[in-house]
Order: C-alpha cells, then sequence, then structure tokens
C-alpha cells in the first residue's frame, strides 16, 4: 500500500514539473512570438502574459490570458486590438488550442477603415499540425450574438456563427463551411443596399460550403507573413433567402495570380428583378447594363416557365462576368490581404 502511494507521489510530482515547465515554456513562445513581429517591423503592444486562473488550468491544461494585446502591420494597414485573449490547450499535447476572447468590443482596422466587432462568447477551436511550421488542420471558430459596426450603429450582425475550415488530407486544400443565423444587415447597409422597407429585418438563410484550394498552406507565415491565396473554388452550396429573395449557387472557379477568376457558377434566383434593381442602386451594375441583363435574364426566365425565377449559369472570363456573351460587370477580385 505503502509502495503504490509512493509510485502515485512520484509519478504526480514528475507530472507537476513537467506541467510547470510546459506552462512557463509556453508563455515564453507567446513573448517570443509578440517579440519577433516587432522585429520584422510591427507594432506590438502586450499589457500582460500570464496564466489565465490562478491555477492556469492545471493539472489537465495550460490557460494563458493574454492582457491587452495590439498587433499593427504596416504592411498591409492591417490592426487589430482586444481586451484579452485566452489560449487553452491540453496539457499533454499543445497542438490543440482553443482561443477565447474577450465579451464585447474589438478593433479590427484596415490602413484608414475601422471596424468595431461586438461578440458575445467567441472563440475558436485549432488543430495544429507537429512541426514547427504549425500547419493548420482543422479551424473553427463560433460566436453567439455578433455584430460588426462603427462603435455606435451596427453594419451587420446575427444570432450566431459557425465557421469551420479542415484541410483535406495533407493537400493545400480547405473544406470551408459557414453559417449564420438571424443574419441581419443594419440600417446603414440596408440603406446603402437601396433595400425595400418590407424585406424582413434578418437573412432567414445564410449558409455557404465549398473546397477552396490555395497556393500555399496555412500556417505560422500565413500571419506573419503573405496570407495563402485561392486558386481554386468549388463551391458545392451557397443560399440565401431575404424575404421573397433567394440564391442558391454552385459551380468551380480557377483563380489566377491577380485574382481574377475564371469558370462557372450555376444561379437560382427567385424575385430577379429586385437583385437587378438593387444591384443598380448600390453601383454594381450600369442602367445600361441592367436593361441589357434585364431582357436577357427576363427571356431565360420566361423559357424555364416562371418569369419571376431565374436558372442560369454565370461566366467568369476576361475579367468580367457574362451571361451568355452579355457581360454584367466586372468581376471581383479574389484576393487576401
Amino acid at each position: 500500500m505503502k509502495r503504490g502511494l509512493k509510485i502515485l507521489l512520484g509519478i504526480a510530482l514528475i507530472w507537476s514539473l513537467y506541467w510547470a515547465v510546459a506552462a512557463w515554456g509556453l508563455r515564453q513562445s507567446v513573448a517570443a512570438w509578440f517579440d519577433a513581429q516587432a522585429q520584422q517591423g510591427w507594432q506590438v503592444e502586450v499589457e500582460s502574459i500570464a496564466p489565465a486562473t490562478p491555477l492556469g488550468g492545471f493539472p489537465t491544461h495550460h490557460r494563458t490570458r493574454i492582457t491587452a494585446p495590439a498587433l499593427v502591420d504596416p504592411a498591409t494597414g492591417a490592426a487589430w486590438r482586444a481586451d484579452w485573449l485566452d489560449i487553452e490547450s491540453p496539457a499533454i499535447w499543445p497542438g490543440r488550442q482553443v482561443l477565447r476572447f474577450a465579451d464585447g468590443q474589438q478593433r479590427l482596422s484596415y490602413y484608414d477603415q475601422t471596424a468595431v466587432i461586438t461578440t458575445e462568447g467567441l472563440r475558436a477551436k485549432l488543430t495544429l499540425a507537429p512541426g514547427l511550421a504549425l500547419e493548420v488542420e482543422d479551424l473553427g471558430l463560433t460566436a453567439q450574438d455578433w455584430s460588426i459596426g462603427d462603435g455606435q450603429t451596427a453594419t451587420l450582425g446575427a444570432a450566431d456563427l459557425s465557421l469551420r475550415m479542415v484541410r483535406q488530407g495533407t493537400s493545400q486544400t480547405y473544406r470551408i463551411t459557414a453559417d449564420a443565423r438571424e443574419f441581419r444587415p443594419g440600417a446603414e447597409l440596408r440603406r446603402l443596399l437601396r433595400s425595400a422597407p418590407e424585406l424582413p429585418q434578418t437573412f432567414e438563410v445564410l449558409t455557404l460550403a465549398a473546397d477552396v484550394a490555395f497556393d500555399a498552406a496555412w500556417d505560422r507565415s500565413a500571419l506573419e507573413t503573405r496570407r495563402p491565396q485561392p486558386r481554386q473554388i468549388d463551391l458545392e452550396r451557397m443560399e440565401l433567402r431575404w424575404g421573397e429573395m433567394r440564391i442558391k449557387s454552385t459551380g468551380q472557379l480557377d483563380v489566377d495570380a491577380a485574382g481574377i477568376p475564371t469558370g462557372a457558377l450555376a444561379l437560382q434566383v427567385e424575385s430577379w428583378a429586385a437583385f437587378l434593381d438593387m444591384a443598380v442602386d448600390t453601383g454594381l451594375l450600369s442602367p445600361g447594363a441592367r436593361d441589357q441583363a434585364s431582357r436577357v435574364v427576363a427571356m431565360l426566365a420566361r423559357a424555364t416557365g416562371n418569369p419571376e425565377d431565374l436558372d442560369i449559369t454565370l461566366g467568369f472570363r476576361g475579367g468580367y462576368i457574362t451571361i451568355g456573351p452579355i457581360p454584367l460587370g466586372p468581376a471581383p477580385r479574389l484576393i487576401l490581404h
């Protein structure tokens, strides 16, 4: 009996020493990462890096709190600031991380544009592959009620958010899914979209599922130096419903080094005329292009037996979006900054 107790005490002592050394090493690694960014020219501010709780997650986990973090990348103009960030990982393997953000406001800037992100229960689950590159195997982001605005007025928000990116094997292709319940465009966004007053305050459905091949794996260099860029997009499903307006889309796109997509997307649209009017009001389509598109779309819609709805294919070629031979306008450049 005494021998068994001694063995257990010995194991507990060894584990405690291991846990303490590993916890110290993790905090040192976090501090070293911030120092490395500062040496690369980033503006870095951190008030403290310390255990998130009195015991720091002992004995099964490590929990570290970064208080008042702020990062500014002069190369891209991107900046981020928050009240605090907790990092939690199993004591036996730090490659599975859970990041918890403080409820309330965070600030995300890009040059002279600043977005105030207000969240409840925002957290990210991160699974990393073994190795110094820290390649992302699985990244999930969830939140309860959230909004994005200027700090006074919300531009958009939702009752919750579920976003996930899962690496497919050892390739540079990732399965990306997203879903937002009760997605709500704010008053300013509704005004910019010239949305009709009778449209509901929230979207009934907003969901996405796609496989995206990038030109590099998502790893630590994606944050430190250069973001991987999409090169192939296999859109399995994109769907949104806002009142009578509904869109479903699937298709494949190839994206060149300049971010210009080539390919086709199948598009199902209900109340298509309302979308065209909104596109003109927001400047995505010129009135002339709207008239051309309307004639073609009306003809295609009549061919399907319902003049109010549409089932077409959007082409992407030469830097333009087209319906058949008719260009609708320039295609968006798909570049991650």
